[in-house]
């Protein structure tokens, strides 16, 4: 259960960029990636949820168009909203049913969010796909992002695969296997590799960490 911190996050890129010469290239050009940190929150688990196949802009106005509504993002008050309120607030029905079942499940206690801090990743993963509407890039992010556990590479994000393929010039049809190979070699800190290459991609598009 290793952990990435502010304190020696710096370092372990430093320790990638040593080891491989195009992450070296990435920050040279760019800089260092933002170390992004999410609250242990529902609020997050929603947003993790709202960027799922859609633009992080447009999570992002979804979630801010939720708050705009109820204020403070938690389980109850989403509960109060019917579902003509929510699609007002750019929820598709799919994601409705899924954070309305997240509410459920964290009222009634069948996901307590701070047990999760003390499981493995394994335990996680497993606890939280149990919730209709997270799968494993979703607990992905939630370990990269909220726990900071330093050694994930999420094999079903489309930017960061985009981003690999690009900074190793591989061509399109490179299997997600044998990028998982390459990725590998980056352990125990592939969530900081992937960060970087996170960090490229959006620098390249100019578009802003969100």
């Amino acid at each position: 259960m290793e952990v990435f911190t502010e304190k020696n996050f710096i370092s372990i890129c430093d320790k990638l960029a040593i080891q491989d010469h195009d992450l070296h290239s990435i920050i040279h050009q760019y800089g260092y990636p933002p170390l992004w940190k999410r609250a242990a929150t529902f609020e997050t688990l929603v947003h993790i949820i709202l960027e799922q196949q859609v633009s992080l802009a447009s999570a992002l106005a979804a979630l801010n168009k939720l708050k705009e509504k109820i204020g403070q993002i938690t389980p109850v008050n989403l509960l109060l909203l019917s579902t003509e309120e929510l699609k007002a607030c750019y929820f598709s029905r799919q994601k409705i049913i899924y954070t309305r079942h997240l509410a459920s499940e964290l009222i009634s206690g069948q996901l307590n969010l701070e047990e999760l801090n003390a499981m493995d990743n394994d335990a996680i993963r497993t606890t939280l796909t149990k919730i209709k509407g997270i799968g494993n890039w979703s607990v992905d992010v939630y370990l990269m992002m909220v726990l900071q556990r330093s050694d994930l590479f999420p094999l079903g994000d489309v930017a960061l695969i985009k981003s690999i393929r690009e900074t190793k010039e591989l061509p399109k049809e490179t299997s997600r296997e044998a990028i998982a190979i390459i990725a590998a070699k980056w352990k125990p800190y592939q969530t900081v590799a992937a960060f970087i290459l996170w960090h490229s991609y959006l620098n390249k598009r100019k578009r802003q960490a969100i």
